[in-house]
């Protein structure tokens, strides 16, 4: 869209049948602007579609091809003439004529014999007021297209900031950077395949699927206030270890709930993390921690990385155990039907398990990866020794 600039002539398009009209107009209008004319409906709407669209249209009623009132109507009809304004120029007098021009999107109707003042003042007036409109119109798209780039540059820094954070806690134990972005893609494609099931559809609309991708990685936040020589620990916890290390959940609430605090006003994917990160430890039976919370009591986030996690922790190789087969890991999360893990939730799993195939293919555990931890986790025990 370009801005009418007074410092340069404004162009017209007077469009006409009668050659006489046609010079006329031009003779009024060329001291002031640029003139175009066009002795036929469809002529006109070709140079107003063109790459120099005129600035004001003075069209004629009665033509022999295509009508005035029709070229009208094909001009508002098309986004790129739409905004043009049109003026009728009529020997038609009659009121209902005068009040279907306008109907049809015309500024302005003027009738014949024409006053050149009034049709000068009248021209003057709409070729102010596009101005006007096209100025604000560009400030308003400028405006929407900053937001929206602002908004991307937050969501960027804001995911960034998500990742690093939970990277921050998969360095702490034996498990992979590569394991947030599973189970991030694994917690996605299970709620997108339950959006239809009348237990979740309510919970799993298109804003929830894409804040609970964004909070998953925040899970195992907890993990930092955990002491290597339980977090690290190869064997079996004794019954006091796994008490700390039950704690995990509660450190990982507390820690976004005072990033939420601090910001002062509640965010929508903070409260979804706060429920993974507290309750993705719950089993469906009540057996599971930090509070034993059962079937729907558990939230419906916490469900979904309930799964997500137990898969990955299955196919995955860690310093005390070797990685499962896809197969097995299946089997168990089978086998945990309406005791660990939701029902329904379980039966979608099964229906889409190559989807979690896929997405554990596309993201692998390298032997660097596990080398690395291998390195920390023995100097960390050699520390805390």
């Amino acid at each position: 869209m370009e801005i009418l600039d007074f410092n340069e002539k404004a162009t017209v398009l007077v469009v006409d049948d009668t050659p006489d009209n046609l010079a006329l107009m031009s003779a009024l209008l060329k001291e002031t602007y640029k003139v175009k004319v066009a002795n036929r409906g469809d002529r006109g709407l070709q140079i107003a579609a063109s790459a120099a669209p005129p600035d004001l249209i003075l069209l004629d009623v009665m033509m022999p091809d295509i009508d005035g009132y029709e070229v009208c109507r094909r001009l508002k009809a098309n986004p790129g003439t739409a905004d043009i304004p049109v003026i009728f120029l009529t020997a038609r007098t009659e009121l209902e004529d005068e009040q279907k021009g306008l109907a049809l999107g015309a500024v302005d109707y003027i009738t014949k014999p024409i006053s050149p003042p009034i049709l000068l003042a009248r021209v003057a007036t709409q070729l102010s007021l596009k101005s006007s409109a096209d100025f604000l119109r560009s400030k308003n798209d400028f405006l929407r297209a900053e937001v929206e780039r602002r908004t991307r540059d937050l969501e960027a820094v804001q995911d960034v900031t998500i990742l690093a954070l939970a990277s921050l806690a998969e360095t702490r134990d034996a498990e992979t950077g590569k394991h947030i972005l599973r189970t991030q893609r694994y917690v996605k494609v299970l709620a997108e395949s339950l959006r239809a099931h009348p237990r979740f559809a309510d919970f799993l609309t298109e804003q929830n699927i894409k804040v609970l991708f964004k909070s998953a990685p925040l899970h195992d936040i907890g993990k930092v206030g955990i002491p290597d020589r339980i977090l690290l620990k190869p064997g079996r916890f004794e019954p006091a270890e796994f008490e700390i290390m039950k704690s995990h959940t509660l450190l990982g609430r507390d820690a976004i709930q005072l990033a939420e605090d601090w910001l002062g006003t509640p965010v929508e994917f903070l409260t979804i993390a706060k429920e993974i990160a507290l309750y993705h430890q719950e089993k469906w039976d009540g057996s599971g921690y930090p509070e034993a919370l059962s079937g729907d009591r558990i939230p419906v986030s916490a469900r979904l990385m309930a799964i997500a996690d137990v898969y990955d922790a299955l196919i995955s190789r860690r310093v005390y155990k070797e990685r499962m087969s896809h197969e097995q890991a299946v089997q168990i999360i089978v086998k945990g039907r309406a005791t660990h893990f939701d029902p329904d939730m379980v039966d979608a799993f099964v229906r889409i398990q190559e989807d979690f195939r896929r997405i554990a293919e596309r993201f692998p555990d390298s032997a660097d990866d596990l080398q690395k931890k291998i390195e920390f986790l023995a100097q960390a025990v050699a520390v805390d020794a």
